[in-house]
């Protein structure tokens, strides 16, 4: 059965279910798999040794949820959490299919959660961005950790070093106007920590040390082909939010926007898929205790 902690009662927490839960799932071959390459050069770099316990923060599906649970081993354990319960219902699943036994998935607000003081290395990707209260949020990751613990979260730097997501948001501003200040969110956005200065100051002021940066590249595939790759985009994203947020407009201009859209990615078409550049930040801290 679900484990459910707090996790309603938020505007941004409702986006995700509401909204955007749905569309994840549509696009789950591109939120996991796409992010291969970008995975591939994190995982093999974190301080996660047999026997540590885990927790991942925003853990979504779950794949990065299990990855640690193999890292860990069975003297280990992982608790992942995320406020979206049918995300967490396939890493539960999956855990299964790949008798992974030492994982707990667990449907909580991060910020509120009453997390034990025990564990090894706390762990986010592309998790951290979306806090309604990113300071009261990464303390509270903190005090999962034992003294000395460590936290890593994975986030996007600006989004000009990320065309996979640049790129298509600039074609769709030359039909569609921005998205208003009333626009309804999934909270601060993919870009809200890709500030190192001010990612350091959130970090010291909820009681951190020993804070680093560590930029990682890689290609990210965006679409199994350019019509999945487009709609993709139309889906999610800053150009998602453009295209939802346009209205009746979008859709009296959509063909335009497709065929525009597809000529912009075709250049990236590979025999992958549509893949294009994408860069993060590796950011870990320490807990003093």
């Amino acid at each position: 059965m679900a484990q459910t902690v707090g996790s309603g009662g938020n505007e941004y927490v409702e986006f995700w279910n509401e909204v955007l839960v749905p569309k994840f799932v549509r696009y789950k071959h591109i939120l996991v798999g796409g992010l291969t390459h970008h995975s591939a050069r994190i995982f093999p770099t974190l301080s996660v040794k047999e026997g540590d316990k885990v927790v991942d923060v925003g853990c979504g599906f779950g794949d990065t949820a299990i990855e640690l649970a193999r890292r860990v081993g069975p003297h280990g354990s992982v608790l992942g959490i995320d406020c979206c319960d049918e995300f967490l219902d396939f890493g539960r699943r999956e855990a299964d299919r790949a008798r992974v036994g030492n994982i707990r998935f667990v449907e909580a607000d991060v910020q509120t959660y009453p997390f034990e003081a025990a564990h090894d290395f706390c762990f986010s990707r592309f998790g951290t961005q979306f806090f309604e209260n990113p300071v009261a949020a990464l303390r509270n990751m903190r005090q999962s950790l034992r003294p000395g613990g460590t936290m890593t979260m994975i986030v996007w730097r600006q989004i000009e070093d990320n065309p996979w997501l640049g790129l298509p948001k600039e074609v769709i501003l030359r039909h569609l106007p921005p998205p208003g200040d009333d626009a309804r969110s999934c909270g601060p956005g993919p870009f809200s920590m890709a500030n190192t200065d001010v990612v350091t100051k959130q970090l010291e002021i909820a009681g951190y040390t020993d804070v680093e940066f560590e930029r990682i590249d890689a290609p990210l595939m965006v679409g199994t082909s350019l019509d999945d790759a487009v709609a993709f985009q139309l889906a999610l994203g800053p150009a998602g939010e453009v295209y939802r947020e346009a209205g009746e407009l979008a859709t009296q201009r959509h063909a335009a926007i497709v065929d525009a859209l597809q000529t912009a990615l075709a250049d990236y078409v590979t025999d992958e898929g549509v893949v294009l550049d994408s860069s993060s930040w590796k950011v870990s801290a320490r807990n003093p205790g």
